[in-house]
């Protein structure tokens, strides 16, 4: 760092007078680019922090045909679960029924004409795997079940509002649309929003940034409001 303000201040104008303008400026844009807002308080890249492997390049449209046809498929059963009314369970397993027997007979027809089949990648967990998704699993039961004792307990106001609020909505969205529309709703938010954000990234932070602070503001003057509120009562009980 020495070396590098050194060098600046020596190669300003040529005969050692400091250019802090033209030479210094990378360095503060730097800096400010390091304090500024990023969405979800992440420290990495978005595509690592959405996991960085098959399933974060689909997210985020790297891989476009996989990408197209998860909101193909989703509109197609969408359509089918929503407008026939046809039981889920009924259509699921008709569904299953017939790619089992197409497969089957496909296998016992290739045998017939002695054609050889693609071998198909057997799909097994390995035991690190299980363990893995048990101990991640662990992981969001506890936390969740920290954030309900503390919201019975009464020590966190902003952890109560946050579930208040997102279990109001999701009581008013239930109340309007259906369970199959909700959840083409999210995977066409879960598949597309992402995307979008990677690619306005800096806008959406600053934005974003902006609405933080304004929240964060109001949130400690109702937080300072409340914590006035039991010393008055008290005091009043005294008088």
């Amino acid at each position: 760092m020495e070396n590098s303000e050194d060098l600046c201040n020596i190669e300003g104008n040529g005969d050692g007078r400091g250019n802090n303008g033209a030479c210094c400026a990378p360095s503060t844009s730097a800096a400010a680019a390091s304090s500024a807002y990023k969405l979800f308080g992440r420290q990495t890249s978005f595509h690592q922090m959405m996991g960085g492997g098959k399933a974060a390049d689909v997210i985020l449209w790297r891989r476009r045909r996989v990408s197209f046809g998860i909101i193909i498929a989703s509109t197609v059963a969408w359509l089918i679960f929503e407008y026939s009314e046809l039981p889920f369970l009924s259509v699921s397993s008709d569904v299953l029924l017939i790619l089992i027997v197409l497969l089957f007979l496909r296998a016992n027809v290739a045998a017939f004409r002695k054609k050889q089949l693609p071998t198909l990648p057997e799909l097994v967990l390995s035991e690190e795997m299980v363990n893995n998704a048990a101990a991640s699993f662990r992981v969001k039961i506890n936390y969740m079940l920290l954030m309900a004792h503390d919201i019975t307990l009464g020590k966190d106001f902003k952890l109560f509002f946050k579930v208040v609020i997102i279990l109001w909505l999701l009581s008013v969205i239930g109340s309007l649309i259906s369970f199959f529309t909700l959840a083409y709703i999210g995977t066409i938010i879960f598949i597309t929003v992402p995307a979008l954000y990677n690619k306005f990234e800096d806008h959406v932070d600053r934005y974003a940034g902006k609405i933080h602070r304004q929240f964060s503001r109001h949130y400690r003057i109702v937080d300072e409001s409340i914590s006035r509120l039991p010393r008055s009562i008290t005091k009043d009980k005294e008088l």
